[in-house]
């Protein structure tokens, strides 16, 4: 028989599992792959982001609420969970931005933070690891140190000579960047709401670009997962308090949405097995190597 295949995402907050790659984990799921999302911190530090949920009663509970939010999220997604306990660290405003919060995530050590994710990998044993890249995605101060953390685990997981007392060593065979917004992507969900007649959300977005770095170059293996993408806007609504059901993020009709870009997009960062780019499956070459074990 072929060994069961086995997804791990690592992400910094509850509702990121939901905004980045969800689609993509969604249609695994389906496949039969097993798949675990780590979430780093418990969003303690998060804005409330949608008005109707801007009240006293939640700000006084809103770890409960995010850990609920995650919960709701994991059900819709049909993934496993595990949380690694770490402090959010907030987002820095201001100039000069403030010191972090003594204790947070983004302020521990990058070997030691990485211990209960190499423990994981040995425990959850995943064939491919999903993360963010260098510049967190974009430069929130526990997007970045989730880079760093699961970039430090992938390379230990599978040395005995470190962290023994954690398990047994697992070599994951692939890891991946998620990039969630490139200008191609972009500009196609741009040009398909005015060729239907429509008010696009991205004008701004697209003008501000002009003095930023594209990603989609860098972009290696597309997942074809749009029959999916109401299942990740199903799970992103769970996610009530940092996610407006009536914001930016549904502007764009679903029909729209599936036939302008209908894949998530990743970075191939490190592998282990053969699989010519570009790709269309994170499993690319992993599937090969399981069927011969």
């Amino acid at each position: 028989m072929a060994e069961q295949l086995r997804l791990m995402a690592v992400h910094a907050h509850p509702d990121d599992e939901s905004s980045k790659g969800a689609a993509t984990t969604a249609k695994y799921v389906a496949e039969g792959v097993d798949v675990l999302v780590v979430t780093c911190t418990g969003g303690e530090r998060g804005s409330v982001l949608n008005p109707k949920m801007d009240r006293p009663d939640v700000w006084a509970n809103i770890a409960d609420i995010r850990r609920a939010e995650m919960d709701a999220a994991r059900a819709i997604l049909g993934i496993e969970q595990a949380w690694l306990g770490f402090v959010d660290s907030g987002l820095p405003e201001g100039d000069p931005l403030p010191p972090l919060p003594e204790g947070c995530f983004a302020l521990q050590d990058v070997e030691g933070a990485a211990a209960p994710l190499v423990r994981l990998m040995r425990q959850f044993r995943p064939h491919v690891v999903t993360t963010y890249d260098e510049e967190g995605g974009y430069p929130h101060p526990d997007h970045i140190m989730t880079h760093k953390v699961t970039v430090a685990a992938f390379e230990a997981a599978g040395d005995p000579d470190r962290h023994p007392e954690l398990g047994e060593p697992w070599q994951p065979l692939k890891l991946y960047y998620d990039i969630g917004f490139s200008k191609g992507k972009i500009m196609a969900l741009h040009e398909g709401m005015l060729a239907a007649g429509l008010e696009s959300p991205y004008e701004e977005w697209l003008k501000r670009w002009e003095d930023r770095p594209d990603k989609g170059p860098r972009i290696t293996t597309r997942v074809e997962c749009a029959e999916y993408f109401p299942v990740r806007d199903d799970a992103l609504r769970a996610h009530a308090t940092q996610i407006d059901p009536d914001g930016f993020w549904f502007h764009v009709p679903m029909e729209l949405q599936q036939r302008a870009w209908p894949t998530e997009d990743y970075q191939l960062a490190r592998s282990l097995v053969d699989s010519p780019l570009p790709e269309s499956d994170l499993f690319a070459g992993v599937r090969e190597t399981c069927h011969a074990r």
